[in-house]
């Protein structure tokens, strides 16, 4: 039976661009997929996924499961005797489903290169400078009013009980930026299940499972397993890498229970108890849990950044933008926060106020560029899991004809 493929140059292109410029190395001999420690022996990979990126077969390779499920571990590549570094192609095809998968387009292709790096800083940084220039805060306080009230009052006051007005605009910022982000990462995971399903046959299914019994089955052990970092742990080659990823994982486990109760307390108990708009106390436990989560942030994306630095400088790993870009914003993120209290606690508000600026910057692009950055993976690669589960379980297979 003979099958016509016709290739898309631009996606062979653009996974070169992003670090799989090694692909047509590969002669197909499956080392990787014996070497790999995390996929099964039903669902192998990467050298389907291989195949599929040498013929240009983009919407196939998007699609695929084990794009999400590979945990760039390094096994494949330095088992293979070609040195076509199959975990950099599988991060290069999920670097351009990223692009290929969020809304809006424009703000995806811009997040896809080193050059419009000027323009991904500068439009949050625009943004919000424009925000503090018409919010009448923009002055620097005296010593004793910034040791009382922080960077609470950054973007101005008022005695409007009902919201203050630092809180106001810190929503309007990141609001909207988290607002975009959920658009486009469910609009790219929708579209990624049709795919998966599509690419597996299971568009028609006798039963499908129920919001409560997905999540459940699929999704919670899927989470837990994320958590846990199990199938990550059987990789070999690159295993250090464990460090510095669970560190980061409970950091931003720490640091959104923190944002969610300092909304609460700003913009709900302060209502009824203005005092509450101030920043948090130095004693409170909340506070203490931000603290150990910035520090376990810079901790963890230090040992992921040195890690890095080492693969690329011995050969094992090419410099991409699609790499450093996440690793720069989390970094920026971590020393700025910590930073700005610091400076807070030492009374300089000149400089603290010019590092919180910074500090809003960078938290701000985490939040905006998440569904177009390696930082994705946590959300395709959640739901990949689930997929796993699902096309593996009753749901789909006769229990009794398995």
């Amino acid at each position: 039976m003979s099958m016509h493929v016709q290739p898309d140059i631009e996606f062979i292109k653009a996974l070169k661009e992003v670090g799989g410029d090694t692909l047509k190395q590969c002669y197909q001999c499956a080392s990787c997929s014996v070497a790999c420690q995390v996929c099964t022996d039903s669902h192998p990979f990467p050298r389907k996924q291989m195949v599929l990126a040498n013929w240009g077969l983009a919407e196939k390779a998007m699609m695929d499961p084990g794009v999400y499920l590979c945990h760039l571990c390094g096994d494949c590549t330095e088992i293979c005797p070609r040195g076509a570094r199959p975990g950099d192609v599988m991060a290069a095809i999920r670097a351009y489903a990223y692009r290929a998968l969020g809304w809006p387009k424009a703000l995806a292709d811009l997040c896809s290169s080193a050059k419009n790096l000027p323009m991904l800083i500068g439009i949050p940084s625009i943004v919000i400078f424009v925000l503090w220039l018409i919010s009448g805060g923009m002055h620097i306080p005296s010593g004793e009013q910034f040791a009382k009230v922080g960077y609470t009052h950054f973007f101005g006051h008022w005695d409007f009980k009902w919201l203050s007005k630092n809180v106001l605009f810190i929503d309007i910022i990141f609001l909207t930026a988290a607002g975009i982000a959920v658009t486009s990462v469910y609009k790219g995971v929708s579209r990624l299940w049709r795919g998966m399903s599509e690419a597996t046959g299971l568009t028609e299914v006798p039963y499908r499972p129920s919001v409560i019994q997905f999540v459940k089955q699929f999704l919670w052990p899927s989470i837990v397993e994320i958590l846990e970092h199990s199938r990550f742990k059987k990789c070999t080659a690159h295993s250090d890498r464990v460090r510095g990823h669970l560190p980061l994982v409970f950091a931003f486990i720490g640091l959104f229970f923190v944002t969610c109760y300092s909304m609460f307390t700003q913009d709900v108990i302060g209502i009824f108890i203005p005092s509450m708009h101030g920043p948090i106390s130095m004693w409170n436990p909340v506070k203490w849990l931000a603290n150990v989560a910035a520090v376990a942030m810079i901790v963890g994306i230090g040992i992921l950044w040195m890690n890095r630095s080492r693969m690329e400088a011995t050969g094992k790993a090419k410099n991409t933008f699609y790499d450093w870009f996440l690793i720069w914003i989390i970094m920026g993120v971590g020393v700025t926060g910590l930073g700005a209290e610091l400076l807070r606690l030492v009374g300089i508000p000149s400089l603290g106020y010019i590092v919180y600026y910074l500090h809003l910057i960078s938290v701000a692009m985490l939040f905006l560029y998440m569904p177009y950055t390696k930082f994705a993976h946590i959300v395709y690669r959640t739901f990949a899991m689930a997929f796993e589960r699902y096309r593996d379980s009753s749901f789909i297979k006769d229990p009794l004809n398995a």
